[in-house]
Formats: C-alpha cells, structure tokens, sequence
C-alpha cells in the first residue's frame, strides 16, 4: 500500500477545510489547459459499475450563458416568495451566484441511459449513477482548489428548463451547475455562516444499530 507522509495528510486536511462554495468571483480567464486539468480529475472518480456517468457541457457562448443566467433569476425571485420577515430580508441580501463575473460556466450532467456498466449497483440502486457524478464533482473542487481557483454550486435553477436551453442530450440529468475561476477572497468560514443563515453542526449526527 502507498504511505502518505503526515505532512501531506495535514495537507490533505487543510485542502478540505479552505474548498469554499465561491460566488465571488474575479473576472479575470482561467487557462484553457487549467481548465482541461480540471475537468481531467472527474475520470479519477470512482463510479457505480465504473459506468462513468458523468458528462460535461460548458456554457460558453453569451446566448447560452444568458439563458442561464436568466434561469437563475427567475428561480431566485420564486424562492424569495417561500420566505417570511428577517429569513426574507437575509435571503434577499444573499449573493447564491457567481455566474454573471465568473469566467468558467460548467453544466455537469448524469447520463441515467449510459449502458457502460451494464446496471451493476444501478440495478438496485439508480441513484447511484448521480452520487457517482457528486464524488467526481468533488475531486475536481478539490483539485481547482490546488490551482488557487474556486468553484461556485448553483443551484437556485430550474433544471428542466437549463436542460431544454443547453439542449441536452435525452437520458441526461442535471447534477451540478458549476462557476468557475479566480475568487476575489476567500475564507474558513462558509458565506452563509458569516451571512447568519446556518451555523455548521457542532457535532456528527452518528447513530448505532
């Protein structure tokens, strides 16, 4: 078995604690080979079956990262309606994207149809396939995080309609929308907890059988 150094465990540790959901961001273009490096570290992720059901679209023309844009919009405003008194107040003062100063729009879908894999683990459990697609979400934060750049979740969307814009494949779901680039700061401390939405957990909820 390969032994890691404590130094690199620390290290591994740190990279954990500083990968931040960033949504603002600097304006400033991400090298292409950067961002293929990027998007590289999915194929390292472990999959249900290694059905590798991930796919990638990158919303790079300015009609395409419009309508996305727009999508945002119009499902912010809806969630806004669902709140009350100061949880309304703190919501509308929340910034939940960085898609109009980010450099880098990736749309990361499930393809639910692949037949790579031949349904082991999916069988039982389908859902599987979109976890898969999660973890390997996550390796590329990860790495991105190595490089100085942040990542950015949306998911204050409509996905159906994201789908019909993008004009994605039949059999793809949407799993992540994901921003991309040079954050302006960043911090420990999640935004939302300094915003004064939610505080992290003071323990791990663990329960035994």
């Amino acid at each position: 078995m390969h032994a890691f150094s404590a130094d690199f465990r620390a290290g591994l540790t740190d990279l954990m604690r500083w990968r931040r959901d960033v949504r603002h961001f600097r304006t400033d273009p991400v090298e292409e080979a950067l961002v293929q490096e990027c998007l590289s570290t999915l194929s390292l992720a472990p999959s249900v079956g290694l059905s590798e059901p991930w796919r990638i679209i990158r919303v790079r023309s300015a009609a395409a990262r419009e309508a996305a844009l727009e999508n945002f919009q119009i499902a912010n405003a809806q969630a806004l309606k669902g709140y009350e008194g100061q949880k309304a107040e703190l919501y509308a003062g929340l910034k939940l994207s960085g898609m109009q100063e980010a450099p880098e729009h990736i749309a990361v879908f499930c393809d639910d149809s692949t037949a790579k894999g031949a349904g082991l683990g999916a069988g039982t459990m389908p859902e599987m396939r979109r976890y898969s697609v999660v973890g390997a979400v996550t390796l590329m934060w990860l790495h991105a995080r190595t490089q100085g750049l942040g990542i950015g979740w949306v998911s204050v969307l409509d996905p159906d309609r994201l789908c019909r814009d993008l004009d994605a494949p039949e059999g793809w779901s949407l799993v992540a929308y994901l921003c991309l680039g040079w954050p302006r700061d960043v911090s420990l401390t999640p935004e939302l907890e300094t915003k004064g939405w939610e505080a992290r957990a003071a323990a791990l909820h663990i329960e035994e059988r």
